[in-house]
C-alpha cells in the first residue's frame, strides 16, 4: 500500500511536469515496516524532522540519502553534519556557524537550503524575503556550507489554490537572486501532502510528502 501511494504521487507529478522532481517520503510518523516496503523497492531517499528519528532509522536502512527538514537545535548540529545529504531548514546565523565548524572539522561541505517564511506566519520559521540576500552573502563566507536553494512551508489549507502565491513568490525570489549572481540556487523545496501539486506547477524541485504516502 505504501509503495502504491508513492507511485501515485509520482504519477501525478509526471502528469504536471517533465522536470525531475524529487519526492521525499517524510518518515516522521512512518513505521519501520512501511519504510521497509519502500526500501525493498529501491527508494533510498527519505526526510526526517528530528535527529532522534533519524538515529533510530538509519541503522535499519543503510545506503540511504537523508534530508533534514525540521527545525535545528544548536546542540544537535554535530549529529546532522555528515549524516544528512541536504539540510532544508537553515535560517539562523548561529546554526550556520555551527554547521560550518563541524563541517570543517570533518573536512566535508554540508549542503543546505535557506528557509524562507513567505507567508509571514508567526508559527513558521524562516527569513522574510528581504532578509535572504544578506544571509546568502553571510553564508558565502563559510567554507563548510554550500547553499543549494530555498525552502518554504505554506499555511495549511483545504484549498491549495489559496497558497499558490507562496510557491510562486519563492520561485520569483530564487530567480531574482540568480539574476544577482547567486547561481547555485537550483533547488526549490516546497509543497507537502496537501499542496504539492500546486507547488510542482510553480516550479518545485523537491516535495516533502508524509501522510499522502504513509497513511
Amino acid at each position: 500500500m505504501v509503495l502504491e501511494n508513492y507511485l501515485k504521487v509520482q504519477q501525478k507529478i509526471k502528469m504536471l511536469t517533465k522536470n525531475n522532481v524529487l519526492i521525499l517520503p517524510v518518515s516522521k510518523t512512518a513505521t519501520l515496516e512501511q519504510m521497509e516496503e519502500l526500501y525493498k523497492n529501491g527508494i533510498r531517499t527519505f526526510a526526517e524532522n528530528r535527529v532522534e528519528g533519524f538515529l533510530q532509522k538509519h541503522k535499519s536502512f543503510p545506503n540511504c540519502s537523508w534530508h533534514m527538514i525540521g527545525n535545528i537545535q544548536s546542540r544537535k548540529v554535530k549529529d546532522l553534519v555528515g549524516n544528512f545529504s541536504l539540510i532544508h531548514s537553515l535560517h539562523r546565523e548561529k546554526i550556520a556557524l555551527e554547521i560550518d565548524k563541524h563541517s570543517r572539522g570533518k573536512e566535508i561541505i554540508t549542503n543546505c537550503l535557506v528557509q524562507v517564511n513567505i507567508s509571514k506566519e508567526d508559527s513558521k520559521s524562516g527569513l522574510y524575503k528581504n532578509e535572504v540576500e544578506d544571509f546568502l552573502i553571510f553564508l558565502s563566507k563559510l567554507p563548510g556550507v554550500n547553499v543549494r536553494g530555498l525552502m518554504t512551508m505554506a499555511p495549511f489549507t483545504e484549498n491549495p489554490e489559496e497558497v499558490r502565491y507562496v510557491f510562486k513568490e519563492l520561485r520569483m525570489l530564487r530567480d531574482e537572486l540568480q539574476n544577482k549572481g547567486f547561481y547555485n540556487l537550483k533547488e526549490l523545496s516546497m509543497g507537502m501532502s496537501n499542496d504539492y501539486l500546486v507547488a510542482v506547477e510553480e516550479g518545485a524541485t523537491i516535495v516533502r510528502i508524509g501522510s499522502e504516502i504513509f497513511r
